[in-house]
């Protein structure tokens, strides 16, 4: 990768990619790419080391054995930890989102170590699976309009006092705790469990990676006009009552 590029690492892609997560990582591309920004996506599957020099990875969700594997073989690694002490930003989502906690259940109902990098725990819900649309409310300090997207997990995930709900659910289950919260973040590690993907649903949270990465206030104006077409139709998809 060219030492002058944005630096973009899509992680386990043979691993955690089941639910369309990868749409992400074009959208990102994409909109870096609408900047005129030099672009460097590398794709890592899981027999390859992680690289430290990314400035933004995105980890996909996945079924649980998946989850596992992809649990043990960045802990092995490493390299997604010490490219968050290098100051990279990371976005998860659902199965990488648990993965980056302290731990969560395995497919072989035990408790997995994750990566630490988020301060949650996720355990396995008792009840109905959260499955369907969600609107949520973003934290206001991320200065972002309200987020869609689509759920579809059995996980319960706590927060911890060093972790930030991501926003707090108007419609959907989120975390699954019951208090309303979706996701988790920090200064550049979030998690959610909202697929969509949830950057074509949102695609200013995708700018907000970049600005993040580049470490500036704005951007310049993109054509968005395809991104509201879905973004209004998912919303008010939503809204209608069951």
């Amino acid at each position: 990768m060219s030492d002058n590029s944005l630096r973009i690492v899509w992680v386990y892609p043979d691993l955690l990619s089941t639910y369309g997560d990868q749409g992400n990582v074009l959208v990102v591309e994409r909109r870096a790419r609408q900047r005129g920004l030099d672009v460097a996506r590398l794709d890592v599957r899981s027999d390859q080391p992680i690289p430290t020099s990314g400035d933004i990875y995105l980890i996909g969700g996945g079924e649980d054995r998946p989850q596992r594997l992809a649990a043990e073989r960045l802990r092995r690694d490493s390299g997604l930890t010490r490219a968050v002490e290098n100051g990279a930003i990371v976005f998860s989502v659902c199965a990488g989102y648990q993965i980056l906690g302290h731990e969560f259940i395995n497919d072989l109902g035990q408790r997995e170590p994750g990566l630490g990098l988020l301060d949650v725990v996720s355990v396995r819900g008792e009840g109905e699976r959260c499955v369907g649309d969600v609107l949520a409310d973003i934290d206001p300090r991320l200065g972002l309009p309200q987020l869609t997207g689509f759920e579809n997990h059995q996980g319960v995930t706590h927060l911890g006092p060093a972790a930030r709900p991501l926003a707090q659910v108007r419609a959907g289950r989120g975390n699954g705790t019951g208090d309303g919260t979706e996701g988790a973040y920090n200064d550049t590690v979030f998690g959610t469990y909202m697929h969509g993907p949830v950057f074509a649903r949102n695609p200013l949270l995708a700018d907000l990676l970049l600005k993040l990465a580049l470490d500036v206030n704005a951007l310049p104006p993109t054509d968005d006009r395809w991104f509201e077409a879905l973004r209004n139709e998912r919303i008010a998809a939503a809204e209608q009552p069951a």
